[in-house]
């Protein structure tokens, strides 16, 4: 075994010690992450999450990923109809991300109901006033922990007027004001 010359040889590992949950969910809720609502349509019906977890992957080609818990009905519905919709909310939305947070409305079609909806390339739902829409098909799935990571080739993007986009952190909702 050959000696790695980028670490210091006056520090030794460390053993790691099961770490708490509780913690860890305190320290991640200290980070702000954009609103979004996704949205898929299929054979398994319509269906929509409210989720943080969404990022680039790549520009070549176009794709990004999200983040979903394995035992919520979105995950079923994702793995069926095989495309999503990521729809970044504005702070209006605020009552939005609650409903398809599971807060409030229990009946997935009538939490589309009184929205504005319009359909991008994969005929995903896409939220008329959205910040961003941007419409994957999905290529991987991957398993961690207790989510599944999808990652989705963008088909289409449709951006709406600049403005400010909702965020969360610290379990509540902030806008970011320049």
């Amino acid at each position: 075994m050959t000696e790695d010359p980028t670490r210091p040889t006056d520090i030794e590992p460390t053993e790691l010690r099961p770490l708490d949950s509780n913690i860890f969910r305190e320290a991640m809720s200290r980070i702000a992450s954009a609103v979004h609502l996704v949205t898929t349509d299929g054979a398994s019906g319509r269906v929509g999450a409210t989720i943080s977890a969404m990022c680039s992957v790549s520009d070549d080609p176009a794709s990004i990923l999200i983040c979903v818990n394995r035992e919520s009905r979105f995950h079923e519905a994702l793995l069926e109809n095989r495309c999503y919709c990521v729809n970044t909310l504005e702070p209006t939305h605020e009552a939005v991300s609650d409903i398809f947070a599971g807060r409030g409305e229990p009946d997935m079609d009538k939490r589309f109901d009184n929205l504005d909806w319009i359909t991008l390339a994969t005929g995903s739902p896409a939220l008329a006033n959205a910040k961003l829409s941007v419409d994957c098909t999905l290529e991987t799935v991957t398993e961690a922990g207790t989510h599944s990571i999808f990652v989705g080739r963008v088909a289409d993007i449709r951006l709406n007027e600049d403005g400010h986009s909702l965020l969360y952190v610290r379990r509540g909702y902030q806008t970011l004001l320049k």
